[in-house]
């Protein structure tokens, strides 16, 4: 008895990629129990990522090459480009890949039946960060989400994220609509974390690992492990750019009218005290609560400017 497989498209983001893509595509086009297309868009590179793709898509009918479209100076452009540019008639569901990892066998395949036993419309998952060194570590992202997460965090590495149709085209209405001032968010992972639950779509964040996170110098976002890592990230907060992700993708998605958003947007000392009161509504780990409470009452004491 024939039964069709479920659509994926696979949004797969490039710069630079040669030490690792052919390792990464490989692990793509070897799910099981799903119909993969991958789209490649390259950010202008100097080591052949061109060449090796443009090889690839002639030879494998199941991979595109989008045309040039300048340079972007970043994933989340690249990643916003991908979905602006892709056509999703004909497919299931949308998914999202980095150059540099490997994914596990049955990655979508999991995801999509996650996706339909959760009733849920966007699917992440824990994944398994390795070192060159051969280290590995476990990061869980699994977390009950809570009421104002998706303003303050993303759902995961977006690599695992996987979106239905009908997630994905409303999604891209929103973006094509709001493009100039789209291309300030610098993480988008995060922004669609935040239009889907803003909008009401159920998200799964699943406790099992989905694929091999490859750690090394190149990555943009890598790894939150570590007393460096968590200094580094109260760097961003302290320094203004987390602050101003976050009051930017709640004016993108037209929460600013929220009376919960209105009552600290401004970000003054008083507009900090209110938001401090809510910090376990803010994060999901218990750690990050913490963190987050910790840089608002600074932030209020000092009188910095945000």
């Amino acid at each position: 008895m024939f039964v069709e497989l479920p659509k994926v498209a696979v949004l797969l983001a490039a710069y630079n990629g040669m030490q690792w893509i052919e390792e990464q595509v490989a692990s793509i086009l070897a799910q099981s129990d799903v119909d993969v297309t991958v789209f490649i868009s390259i950010d202008p590179s100097a080591d052949g990522t061109e060449s090796w793709c443009a090889k690839l898509a002639a030879n494998e009918p199941n991979v595109i090459v989008l045309p040039f479209a300048g340079k972007f100076g970043g994933a989340a452009r690249n990643f916003f480009r991908l979905v602006r540019d892709v056509d999703f008639d004909g497919f299931d569901f949308v998914a999202f890949s980095d150059q540099d990892d490997i994914w596990h066998k049955n990655k979508l395949q999991r995801a999509v039946s996650q996706l339909e036993r959760h009733c849920a419309d966007a699917y992440s998952s824990n994944v398994t960060a390795f070192w060159l060194d051969g280290k590995t570590q476990l990061l869980d992202k699994a977390q009950p989400q809570v009421a104002w997460d998706f303003l303050f965090e993303a759902a995961g590495p977006g690599c695992t994220y996987v979106l239905s149709k009908r997630l994905a085209e409303p999604l891209k209405v929103l973006m094509l609509d709001r493009w100039a001032a789209l291309q300030g968010v610098s993480l988008h992972d995060w922004f669609f974390y935040a239009y889907a639950r803003s909008h009401g779509y159920k998200w799964y964040i699943d406790s099992v690992p989905s694929m091999d996170y490859r750690q090394h110098g190149g990555n943009q976002v890598g790894a939150n492990t570590g007393v460096r890592a968590l200094v580094s990230r109260y760097k961003t907060i302290n320094n203004g750019w987390w602050f101003g992700q976050v009051r930017l993708i709640a004016q993108l998605l037209g929460r600013e009218v929220d009376p919960f958003v209105k009552s600290w947007l401004s970000l003054g000392r008083l507009q900090l005290f209110r938001l401090s009161m809510s910090f376990w509504r803010c994060r999901r780990r218990v750690r990050d609560k913490m963190l987050f409470l910790f840089v608002c009452w600074i932030l209020m004491l000092t009188g910095k400017k945000v």
